[in-house]
């Protein structure tokens, strides 16, 4: 067998294409979510605390050459090192939206295939024995 018929058995495997699928639609969520928290719940947060922009936290490690503007995106870009937390508390925000979102997705799937796994089943044969007893019973009380 080639490598090229392998590889194409490979790739039509139902498997691989439903994790290319998934792939996909996950980036796809995943720009919705950081789009969630970048627009609509860092702004809202940010006026609770105080107007706070997170995306321009930041701590200065170093010097700054004279005149390059005190923001992060200068600061960057003149080679200045940077710790940029408020970064950091936004993509944190993310993961933790977008895992309470999977999670509340899993558990309705799950409660889903709860419902459809709890039909009821036929009840099982009785035993041999039982139905042989039954059996007698019913032709003794057959006049």
């Amino acid at each position: 067998m080639s490598i090229l018929s392998e590889f194409k058995e490979f790739a039509v495997k139902g498997n691989v294409i439903d994790l290319a699928v998934g792939v996909i639609i996950g980036a796809a969520f995943g720009k919705i979510v950081d789009s969630l928290v970048s627009d609509i719940i860092m702004p809202v947060v940010g006026l609770v605390f105080g107007r706070l922009d997170f995306s321009n936290l930041y701590l200065v490690l170093g010097t700054a050459p004279a005149g390059v503007a005190n923001t992060l995106a200068d600061l960057k870009k003149a080679g200045v090192p940077v710790l940029a937390y408020g970064s950091f508390i936004t993509v944190a925000v993310n993961f933790v939206i977008l895992a309470f979102i999977i999670f509340i997705m899993v558990k309705q799937i799950n409660r889903l295939r709860k419902t459809d796994d709890a039909a009821p089943a036929a009840p099982a044969a009785p035993p041999e024995d039982i139905a042989l007893l039954r059996e007698i019973r019913d032709s003794l009380k057959r006049p």
